[in-house]
Order: C-alpha cells, then structure tokens, then sequence
C-alpha cells in the first residue's frame, strides 16, 4: 500500500490538468470580444531569440503543426499498442518472467535465455522503454516549439508525468510480486491505479494531437450542468475501466468452467472472484448514461456518433466475453473497445467544452 501512495498523489494531480471537465486549466486567455486585429500576424516572430505568439495564437487554437500532430498521433497509438501487450502479459501469466528485476530482466539488460514467459515480459518492458522515450520526445518537441499557455503543450507535458507514473507502478508490479498467481488485495489496487493512470495518458496524449491539429481549447465560462454531465461520464467510465481489470485478473487466476459455475463462483468464490459481477452491472449502468449524454451535448455528429456506436459494440463485446468464458483474445478486444470508448469521450468532451463559434469549424 505505501509503494502506491506517491503514485497515487501524482495521478490525482494530473487528473485535475488533463480531464476534458477541468480543461479550463489548460486553456489560455483568447482575443477580448470587439478587439482589434489591425497589424496582427498570424506568423510567428522572435523576439530575442525566443518564439512569440501572436495573443489569438496562445489560446491554443489556430496553432497547426501537422509535423507535431502527427508524431502525437503516432505515440498515442503505439501507447495504445503497448497497453493491450501488458494485458498479454497478465493473461498469459509472464508478469514474472523477468523475476523479481527491474529495469533489470532477470539481471541483465537483454536477457539471453529464459521462458517463454520471458521472452514476453522482455517484450513488454522493451516496448514500454521505447514508448517512454516516445512521448518523452514528445514534451521536448512541445516546450521547445509550443508558447507558454498553450494546451498542446501543457496536455504533452502531462502525458510525460503520467507515462512516468506508468513506469512506476509497473515497477511496482514487479518489486512487490505482485504478477503470475499472485491474488493479493495489493495487487488488486495497483492494478486499479495502473488502469486510472492509463486512461489518463490516453486522454492526455489525445489532446495533444487534437490541439496541435489547431482545435480550441475547451475555455470558461461552462455551462453548470453540461459541466456536470461530463465529468460523471469520466468518473464512470475510469470506475468502469477499473473494475474490468480487477474482473480480468479473476478471470485469469480462476478461469471458470461454465457460465453456471462463474455465477456460483461470483457469490462464493475467492475475494477477486466475488468482485467479478460489479464490473457488468457498472458497465451496462455506464452505458445507458453515455448514450442518455450523447443526445445532452452540443458536439459534432461525427464525434456523437462514433461514441454512440463504440459504446453499443463494447456491450456487445462484453457480454461475447462472459459467453465464451473470457478468452485471451476476447480480453484483449474488450480492452481496446473500453480504450476507444474513452479516447471518443475525450474528444467528444473537448469539443462540448470549446467556445460555441468553434464547433462550426
């Protein structure tokens, strides 16, 4: 439990920076109603060697970097690769394949013999060093080209906290032996956290791209209960998200025979077995309310419609999963399903939270 605390603390921090109902945070002043624009540049000048933005610009909209946008967009997706991976790894049982070692894989750098559990756990953490220098990178990029107060850079140096975080509570994972058979209440938080903390580097990472690509940041004054709406959607969908994990380990350490011994199992079984039957009943809860908020919201058709359709084909794919008893394949496509349920909410809540004149861009 203290090993998380840290962790715990800097993930409720970022929270407050990188959630669509707080982006307020991350938006700058924008052009006072009625002023000027004579003699404004759209260009950028440099003033002493440094970068300056005209102020229209530092709003963060009307700021487009394809280059930028499309880097962000190709380290969301391996992030996104990455995080279905390490579900490999847990499924498969190869969280301990590297030992109780970190960074360290059996105490070697590469290690040159071993399982297949190994080999896959190696896999994971190599992928996870390449995606931590990724989005590192990425912030570099951000600060080094991006102005003071613009929300692409402010969402890229969050995702920088954040993929750092990553890294620790996997650490964590593995220094507690909290992996394999483990069935831990230990594990069972970190597990929790390490899924809280995914969907806000997903979320983060975004935004980035879509305020690079030069969408307006999401600005006061909100509507109260539109405002409202949406962050008991993200609060929902990261509690939904959580208990998925904590299902998808009981699935793992105790596979059930048949669909009637899971639901005997779910009443009698071991503590994490117990919990399996919260994670449905918050799902389908969960999704009546996102297809109940997409008529409530004044966002893109396109954006409404991807969410509404993501939303209905990730209940299907729920319930698939508990027919077939939770395969490793099936697990993995609900992942990615709940993944871009929320990436399409993210989107969906920037666009809602933008100024008006902006959703007509």
């Amino acid at each position: 439990m203290s090993a998380t605390t840290p962790t715990t603390r800097s993930s409720t921090r970022i929270f407050f920076t990188v959630t669509p109902f707080v982006a307020q945070i991350v938006s700058g002043s924008g052009t006072k109603s009625g002023e000027s624009q004579a003699g404004r540049s759209t260009f950028d000048r440099r003033v002493g060697g440094s970068l300056v933005w005209p102020a229209e610009l530092r709003s963060g909209a009307l700021m487009p970097d394809r280059r930028f946008t499309r880097y962000a967009l190709a380290t969301l997706a391996f992030n996104l690769t990455v995080v279905l991976f390490g579900a490999v790894v847990r499924a498969t049982g190869s969280g301990a394949g590297c030992g109780a070692h970190w960074p360290s894989c059996q105490g070697e750098v590469i290690p040159l013999s071993g399982t297949g559990a190994t080999f896959v756990e190696f896999t994971h953490r190599a992928s996870s060093g390449i995606a931590l220098a990724m989005v590192g990178l990425l912030v570099v990029w951000a600060v080094r080209r991006r102005p003071r107060g613009d929300a692409a850079r402010t969402t890229a140096i969050a995702s920088g906290i954040l993929i750092v975080n990553e890294a620790l509570i996997g650490a964590a994972l593995v220094l507690f032996e909290w992996v394999a058979a483990d069935q831990s209440i230990g594990r069972a938080i970190a597990i929790t956290l390490h899924l809280g903390n995914t969907f806000l580097l997903l979320g983060a990472l975004t935004l980035t791209a879509w305020f690079a690509s030069g969408h307006e940041a999401p600005r006061r004054p909100f509507d109260p209960k539109i405002r409202r709406l949406l962050a008991l959607g993200a609060v929902a969908l990261v509690v939904v998200g959580a208990a998925g994990a904590v299902t998808a380990l009981g699935d793992t350490l105790f596979p059930p025979d048949s669909i009637a011994a899971g639901l005997h199992e779910d009443f009698t079984g071991v503590f994490l077995v117990r919990l399996r039957w919260i994670h449905p009943v918050l799902a389908v809860a969960t999704a009546g309310y996102l297809l109940y908020l997409v008529g409530r919201v004044a966002a893109p058709e396109w954006a409404l419609s991807l969410l509404r359709a993501l939303v209905i084909v990730q209940v299907a794919a729920g319930a698939i999963n508990v027919g077939l008893l939770a395969p490793v394949w099936m697990q993995i496509l609900h992942l990615l399903l709940a993944d871009l349920v929320w990436i399409a909410f993210v989107l969906v809540a920037a666009r809602t939270l933008a100024p008006a004149h902006a959703l007509d861009r």
